[in-house]
């Protein structure tokens, strides 16, 4: 019961009981009072009666007696007159029915009052000449009590409710800042920290208003600091002092993590010697303002062309990693590039088009990190010997099929559910049990096996990522892949999906038509949570609405604050491969270390990737994250209880 409710009930009781002890008083003191009146008057009818007949007995004047004893009846409420006449002991009796209007019989049957009698003796002289005998009728008492106790009962009725209407709305307003304090205290839990409270005007409630307010700010102080803690580590680490870009260890980092998951783009390798003759002519401070410059100005404008990661790998050297990008976007961005460079060596008072090179080469399939550093490096040395700006570095490689190919063969496979699953596991990280399998596909197009990481580009680049991701999720239910294990399964959901408000649509209706929806794990990346925050805060709403769960991929890829996991509050997240990489020396070791306090502190189940043997789990186990995945666990081809894999 709530405490509202406790209070009311207390204060209803005691009224009730306050309002029952005035009615019994009342009641008890209207009774009294109407028996000694009414004894009173028979007293005062039996002496007047007695006085009025006196002559008329001594004359023997029956006629007159009859008549002072009706006047008698008529006057007030009298049931009985009896008259001796001691000369000859004749007796006459009078009797008068009397009907009390207005009373209730079941009220005059409870016999409240005593029936009251009263005699006296008539004299003249000494001469004792009749006795009366009166017997009175208690309907006066009955009447006058009825009314009285109607009165009252009315009265009070209304005050009850007058009463119980003010309580209620004051107790409200009482009670109001212990309403708020539960839902303040309720979002501290949930780990949203709003405005603090108003001090209420109650002194005891001030007291409790204050220390909430008290441990709200400490605890979100705590959470900020846990933030800042982890951009702090990242700007030590990952981020080079002079330009504030990522350093080559992040690059690296992001190329690794980038390289393991399916996507299309390139790399940029550019040398900017022009900044060395700067320096010759200015001295170091003017080269590093220079290269401030130039870095805020490629920050600001570049990532307007395609999304990509620019870093400062030496003094002179940057490189950019574009994410996502065909060759003509690739072409586009390289131009933006080059006319960047000349405006700023024009600034500085170079020759522009001279004494800088850049290298661009192409992602391909199965293509390394040192593989994709190497074909770069060689295109920067082809540009630097051949005294060009830019060189791209020449694979040889020719595409299987053109985008509208693409598109006809994507759309086929899609459509017909030409799916050949795997899954990995998630293990816990004590145990070792299996938490979630994370779900990967192949496509069957011209009857061969096509890897994510050949088609996945394609279907980014023709928007069909939420068209995909339905069909997947589909067959899930389709393919009974659910109930092949107890584990729940994790569905990474495309960009396009998240942006689609007809794909939340369908999901909405999906989970609520799906019985087991708890098994399903929704996960979007963190590059589209935190650029797109509404969408995804919608999509996890969905998710939660119809019993999934919802998680975040590549935690901590980002060099941005992880305030998004205060928003959305995912029931996991996967810190990215990158830390992994990263995860070589104890500065490294305490990134991880804050990403993972991080999530303890928001509630948020931690899980490392990319763990790919003993050694390396023994090394991130005593961080007490939830769970690993990695190739330590490799992934398994999903097979029904017929032993045949599902397609």
């Amino acid at each position: 019961m709530t405490l509202f409710k406790q209070i009311y009930s207390l204060l209803f009781g005691l009224f009730v009981l306050v309002m029952s002890s005035l009615v019994y008083f009342q009641f008890t003191e209207t009774r009294d009072f109407m028996a000694h009146q009414m004894e009173s008057e028979l007293n005062n009818t039996t002496t007047s009666l007695s006085l009025m007949l006196k002559p008329h007995l001594q004359t023997g004047d029956i006629a007159a007696v009859e008549t002072l004893v009706n006047v008698i009846f008529e006057g007030g409420f009298y049931r009985k007159v009896n008259l001796t006449w001691l000369a000859d002991q004749k007796q006459q009796s009078w009797e008068n029915p009397i009907v009390v209007e207005g009373v209730p019989q079941w009220f005059i049957d409870l016999g409240l009052f005593e029936v009251k009698t009263k005699e006296s003796l008539i004299q003249s002289g000494w001469l004792q000449l009749a006795k009366l005998k009166i017997e009175a009728h208690p309907g006066l008492g009955y009447r006058e009590l009825w009314r009285v106790m109607n009165d009252t009962l009315l009265i009070i009725s209304f005050l009850f409710l007058l009463s119980i209407f003010v309580l209620h709305f004051h107790l409200k307003h009482l009670l109001k800042p212990l309403h708020d304090i539960a839902s303040h205290a309720s979002n501290i839990s949930q780990r949203v920290f709003n405005p603090d409270m108003d001090l209420p005007a109650t002194a005891e409630l001030r007291v409790v208003v204050k220390a909430i307010n008290s441990m709200s700010g400490q605890l979100k102080q705590v959470f900020q600091t846990l933030d800042d803690e982890v951009d702090s580590l990242k700007h030590d680490n990952l981020v080079d002092r002079v330009s504030n870009l990522p350093n080559r260890q992040y690059l690296t980092g992001q190329v690794t993590s980038w390289l393991t998951d399916p996507g299309y783009g390139g790399l940029l390798l550019a040398k900017l010697d022009w900044l060395n003759e700067v320096h010759s002519k200015y001295g170091y401070q003017v080269r590093d303002e220079s290269i401030r410059v130039l870095a805020f100005r490629m920050t600001e404008q570049l990532p307007d062309v395609a999304e990509c990661v620019i870093a400062r790998i030496s003094n002179t050297e940057f490189a950019f990693l574009i994410t996502k990008g065909d060759h003509q976007k690739m072409a586009s961005y390289l131009q933006a590039l080059i006319r960047l460079i000349n405006q700023e060596m024009f600034k500085a008072g170079c020759m522009p088009n001279s004494d800088f090179a850049i290298g661009i080469t192409e992602r391909n399939d199965e293509m390394t990190p040192s593989e994709l550093l190497a074909q770069a490096d060689n295109a920067l040395q082809q540009a630097l010997i051949d005294n060009k700006t830019s060189s791209w570095f020449n694979s040889h490689c020719q595409h299987e099929f053109n985008r509208e190919e693409w598109r006809k063969r994507l759309l086929t496979a899609i459509n017909h559910n030409q799916f050949v699953f795997q899954w990995q596991p998630i293990l816990q990280m004590d145990s070792g049990e299996v938490l979630q399998r994370e779900l990967y596909c192949r496509l069957n197009i011209d009857g061969q096996q096509v890897k994510a990481g050949q088609f996945m580009p394609y279907v980014e680049l023709l928007s069909l990522g939420s068209q995909l991701d339905r069909c997947l999720l589909e067959s899930l239910i389709s393919q009974n892949i659910l109930d092949l294990n107890k584990e729940p399964v994790a569905v990474n959901l495309t960009q396009d999906s998240l942006l689609d408000p007809t794909f939340h649509s369908w999901l909405a209706h999906f989970l609520q038509n799906t019985i087991s929806a708890e098994q399903i794990y929704i996960e979007i990346t963190e590059s589209s949570a935190s650029n797109n925050p509404h969408e995804s805060s919608q999509l996890a709403s969905i998710v939660r609405r119809y019993g999934a769960h919802f998680g975040i991929d590549h935690c901590g890829r980002q060099m941005g604050s992880l305030s998004y996991l205060q928003q959305l509050k995912p029931d996991y997240v996967k810190l990215d491969q990158s830390l992994s990489v990263y995860s070589n020396n104890q500065q490294n070791n305490e990134l991880c270390r804050a990403l993972i306090n991080i999530g303890k502190g928001l509630s948020i189940d931690v899980i490392i990737t990319a763990i790919e043997n003993q050694q390396q789990l023994d090394r991130i186990k005593p961080l007490r994250a939830q769970g690993y995945q990695g190739y330590i666990s490799s992934p398994e081809d999903v097979i029904n209880n017929s032993g045949d894999h599902l397609s």
